[in-house]
């Protein structure tokens, strides 16, 4: 991480922080209503299947503003389409079964994890806390590959896997802000 730090830098940092944050928090909570309402409630199970790659498509698409518009983040414009593509594709797999619906969201996961993976290594040049992003988005790829895969056996998918998927994403957004916190207090001589 570089130690002359500039305005431009520290903002942006400071947004980071935020961000990864408020990912977090968004996915233990989105995991929570998952296991303890859309499990009994089938309604809201779809509601959360669909909200969950909106959220990143719109997360993205916010980010990205943040950090120099859509023009300049090729991977998060990529990853808006992506994610949004996949709420849509969601909405439609529903009415096909729990397979075709976790056969979306590996599909989605892949994509969205490398894309993931692209803008964490971009960003690793001019902030920390980049390698748990790039682990959160290797993870994520694979477990796209194994949904996939899960949503060829006869057995219908489970709601708890697609919640696990989401709920170790928020541990890998709550470490990078955790790191990033802990940074910025190390260089302002805050922890030793």
């Amino acid at each position: 991480m570089p130690t002359n730090l500039n305005s431009s830098n520290i903002d942006q940092e400071q947004w980071l922080k935020r961000y990864y944050y408020a990912r977090a928090l968004f996915s233990i909570v989105w995991v929570a209503a998952v296991l303890v309402v859309g499990a009994k409630v089938p309604t809201v199970a779809a509601i959360l299947l669909v909200a969950y790659p909106a959220w990143d498509a719109g997360a993205n698409w916010v980010d990205a503003g943040f950090s120099g518009g859509l023009a300049l983040n090729r991977t998060q414009r990529m990853n808006v389409w992506v994610s949004g593509i996949a709420a849509l594709a969601v909405a439609l797999a529903l009415h096909q079964g729990m397979n075709a619906v976790l056969a979306v969201i590996g599909v989605w996961a892949i994509v969205a994890g490398l894309l993931q993976l692209g803008t964490a290594l971009r960003r690793w040049k001019s902030h920390g806390a980049q390698w748990a992003m790039v682990l959160s988005g290797a993870q994520s790829a694979l477990a796209g590959g194994f949904f996939v895969a899960q949503s060829r056996m006869d057995a219908p998918p489970q709601l708890a896997s697609v919640a696990g998927y989401a709920g170790v994403g928020a541990l890998y957004f709550l470490i990078s802000g955790i790191w990033l916190t802990v940074s910025h207090m190390r260089r302002q001589g805050q922890v030793a």
